[in-house]
């Protein structure tokens, strides 16, 4: 600790400084008035004229008067401002105390907490000290709500694209800016959740400054000259400024938030994109271990599969998409042959081996956004949307092929495997519903096996061969 210089210290009478400068102005008017008739004496003015009792005391009352007349210019001139100062001050512990009991955190507008600087001296300067701490105040009274109205909207989402939505509509808001975009890290690859102002964020994903952003866990401002766009991410604006902030936990990149306004962002807006990162971390990372969470519990346990529970979810979901689109929706029905065949002549690890090889060749010819579901024991449901039955046909035929050209290794043995297939697809086949074309596929999947198994029967009569192995067979109509 600094030692103090005692000439610096004040000298203190009282608990109040104006009480201590009535005591000192008064003393100094009384000496003023004791020493003033010995200097009037000393101008030549003879002693009978000053050194009398009575001019003393008319010295004594005229130093009193101006000691007065001091401590009126005095309350007026300085104990006015104090009590300003003090007044705005007890504002500000007010607002203060209603952050704490998490009241109404508003209210302490800077334009109405600030002091008039109209001088040059230490009460000038502490004005304006205490308009750049009122100024401080507002802006952390604004960050403060701004991110605890963002933990609270992102306490309702459960979905992590609705949180991304959720929190750049708050983000956008609360920075002032023009636009912005949030991208998500998964299985190592950013991908775009959410965009607003922006004609091509999806071409974010793929920038190395975005990219570095996540890498590093850090923060980034780029400032724009006018008329330069960000790459090729053509924005719907001129942006002038961009901010890139990494979206973290313990350690764990889970995204990237990107924000572009027409103008420079100021220090406090970039500060409160940090601030505002933090609850936005925590929730996207219980929004991913939900989501991690509940894609496990869809998962078929063996295969990796979705479950028939959530792969029908899926399906109903792809079939009204289908009909709200008006877009051809194929699903395919695969059954291993002879399976119970297998399980009593390898025993069933053989069993499960089969069946875990089986999906991952079904996998490996459908597309990313296919879905495979384990519909049954040793069957399997595809759904591809978009796919007419023709182009459904001809990938379960690849499926076909792909299973009965390879034998599954098993010890010494090799198990030789065989597929079935029946296809149907919305709107040539008739369905009111995914129920219904899951029936016409299982329907064409009983002819393919009531014709000899190791083929692929349509439901619809408009192909005229067997896509199956052999020339000679028909096609297999419905009815």
């Amino acid at each position: 600790m600094r030692p103090v210089s005692l000439c610096r210290m004040p000298i203190r009478l009282t608990r109040s400084v104006f009480r201590d400068l009535a005591i000192a102005m008064a003393a100094f008017g009384l000496l003023v008035g004791l020493v003033f008739p010995y200097a009037v004496h000393r101008t030549g003015v003879p002693v009978e004229h000053v050194l009398t009792l009575r001019f003393h005391l008319y010295c004594l009352a005229a130093g009193l008067m101006v000691a007065g007349m001091n401590m009126l210019i005095a309350n007026g001139v300085v104990r006015a401002r104090m009590r300003l100062l003090a007044r705005r001050l007890e504002e500000v512990r007010a607002t203060l105390e209603r952050i704490q009991s998490d009241a109404d955190a508003c209210g302490c507008d800077p334009e109405h907490c600030f002091l008039p600087v109209d001088s040059d001296d230490e009460l000038g300067r502490t004005s304006e000290a205490f308009n750049m701490m009122a100024a401080a105040l507002g802006d952390a009274l604004r960050t403060n709500a701004a991110v605890r109205q963002l933990g609270e909207r992102l306490v309702e989402q459960l979905r992590p694209e609705e949180m991304a939505r959720t929190a750049l509509d708050e983000l956008v808001d609360h920075t002032l800016s023009a636009g912005g975009a949030v991208l998500l890290a998964r299985e190592g690859q950013l991908e775009l959740a959410a965009a607003r102002g922006l004609a091509a964020p999806e071409a974010l994903a793929l920038h190395p400054e975005v990219c570095r952003v996540l890498e590093r866990q850090g923060e980034a401002r780029i400032e724009i000259p006018g008329g330069i766009l960000l790459d090729r991410v053509l924005a719907h604006f001129p942006p002038r400024a961009v901010l890139l902030q990494a979206v973290s936990h313990h350690g764990r990149g889970l995204g990237v938030v990107l924000l572009a306004s027409d103008r420079p962002y100021t220090e406090e807006e970039a500060r409160r994109l940090r601030l505002m990162s933090r609850p936005l971390a925590l929730a996207f990372h219980n929004a991913l271990a939900y989501d991690e969470l509940e894609r496990v519990a869809a998962l078929d346990g063996l295969t990796g599969c979705y479950n028939r529970k959530f792969g029908m979810a899926r399906v109903r979901e792809e079939f009204a998409r289908a009909r709200r689109m008006e877009a051809p929706l194929g699903v395919i029905l695969i059954d291993i042959d002879h399976f119970k065949k297998i399980n009593d002549t390898w025993g069933h690890l053989a069993g499960d081996r089969v069946l875990m090889w089986v999906s991952g060749q079904i996998r490996r010819a459908l597309r990313q956004e296919d879905v495979l579901v384990r519909y049954g024991g040793e069957e399997f449901l595809a759904v591809l949307p978009f796919a007419g039955e023709e182009e459904a046909a001809a990938v379960a035929e690849r499926i076909r092929q792909s299973v009965g050209e390879v034998a599954v290794p098993c010890g010494r043995d090799s198990i030789p495997v065989t597929l079935s297939a029946g296809v149907a697809a919305w709107p040539q086949n008739a369905a009111e519903s995914e129920l219904q074309l899951v029936d016409l596929a299982d329907a064409a999947l009983y002819l393919a096996k009531r014709g000899g198994r190791n083929r692929v029967v349509c439901r619809s009569a408009v192909l005229e061969h067997s896509v199956g192995p052999s020339k000679e067979e028909s096609v297999l109509r419905k009815g």
